[in-house]
């Protein structure tokens, strides 16, 4: 009689697990050194994006931040002036099953030494009375007037709908921050949502996938349902990943596109972070970027001077015609994909200064 083998192999939930144990180890033991600011700034991203979309690490996917965990407190007290890291950093280890309990006491800590007083921007304090709320600790600041100036400034809709990415930046990481990374409704306004839109497309033509994504994880945090055009193109990026391992690995890569691309797909009810990197040295990269209609599109519509014009209907034709063909696409993409195109457009033409001179052609 002959032996019966069986075998077995790992279900899903190990294999997710092990893909998040050798993606956090990664990036905490083979990309940077503890000590340097952005290894901060890299692994305070992906816990954050693990423990907002509510991942399942496994028990043991946590062990590579056990020496940060135990020595945190010596860390922060040394380096206030990344306390909004290591807050970020403890409180998601917890959420995500770490125990030790530290959060509360360190969030304290960074009530009682008013650490929030050295920030110069809203959005910092904003983020920074986040963090201590989330744990119950009590910042001592009326955050109703950080909230109202966010939102004026999100709402300015013409703001988003000229090329600046650190605007476009800001005003996703100011959805993230009034809905509480997707735990609360942020009560934004119709103006907000365009803002959003007109940033997205902005981001499209520019095929800029890192801004497009954040841009579709704010839309969906407001309960809005992005263009599919907007999903499809995050999604066929972030598939298109390649993970270069040991020598081939390089310090400069593209890993905040890769965190972000599959925080969208996550957002969008997608499996995230497909790919098991080996552990060692690691480091992301997306296929090289397409041919970007922005450019062509700027300087077509600069060149024409007084002849430019803010109305869509009358420039569309002229400008896809002195384009690239696939610009062209990209560009009559963009105008099917958002529903306030027009007025997206009206605002990139900034035709506005020639109609209070003397002598102006009207737009």
């Amino acid at each position: 009689m002959s032996n019966v083998i069986r075998l077995t192999f790992p279900s899903r939930s190990e294999q997710r697990a092990a893909t998040y144990a050798a993606l956090l180890d990664t990036f905490a033991t083979h990309r940077r050194d503890e000590g340097d600011v952005f290894w901060l700034k890299e692994n305070a991203e992906i816990l954050n994006i693990l423990e907002c979309t509510g991942q399942d690490v496994g028990a043991g996917a946590l062990d590579a931040y056990a020496g940060l965990y135990a020595t945190i407190e010596d860390r922060l007290e040394f380096f206030p002036q990344y306390y909004r890291f290591f807050l970020s950093i403890c409180l998601d280890l917890e959420s995500l099953g770490l125990t030790g309990g530290k959060g509360q006491r360190l969030a304290q800590w960074v009530a009682d030494q008013d650490l929030i007083g050295a920030e110069l921007s809203d959005l910092q304090r904003g983020e920074a009375v986040r963090l201590m709320t989330r744990i119950g600790v009590n910042p001592g600041i009326d955050v109703t007037p950080i909230n109202d100036r966010l939102h004026a400034f999100a709402a300015r809709s013409a703001t988003f709908a000229v090329p600046n990415k650190k605007a476009a930046y800001e005003l996703t990481h100011i959805v993230f921050y009034l809905s509480e990374y997707g735990r609360r409704d942020p009560g934004l306004s119709e103006d907000v949502l365009r803002s959003l839109k007109f940033a997205g497309t902005l981001a499209f033509l520019d095929c800029n996938w890192d801004l497009l994504a954040e841009v579709l994880v704010a839309m969906r945090y407001c309960g809005v349902t992005p263009p599919p055009a907007w999903d499809r193109a995050i999604a066929d990026v972030t598939a298109r990943f390649a993970v270069a391992e040991g020598d081939d690995a390089v310090r400069q890569d593209d890993y905040h596109e890769y965190l972000v691309c599959n925080w969208a797909l996550s957002a969008a009810g997608g499996k995230p972070f497909a790919i098991a990197p080996r552990s060692g040295p690691v480091s992301f990269h997306s296929d090289p970027k397409t041919a970007a209609p922005l450019r062509e599109l700027s300087e077509v519509m600069h060149g024409l001077s007084a002849r430019r014009s803010s109305d869509w209907q009358l420039m569309r034709d002229y400008v896809c015609e002195n384009v690239s063909a696939e610009s062209a696409g990209i560009l009559l993409a963009a105008e099917d994909a958002c529903d306030c195109f027009e007025d997206f457009f009206a605002g990139f033409a900034r035709t506005g200064l020639r109609a209070s001179l003397p002598g102006a052609i009207s737009a």
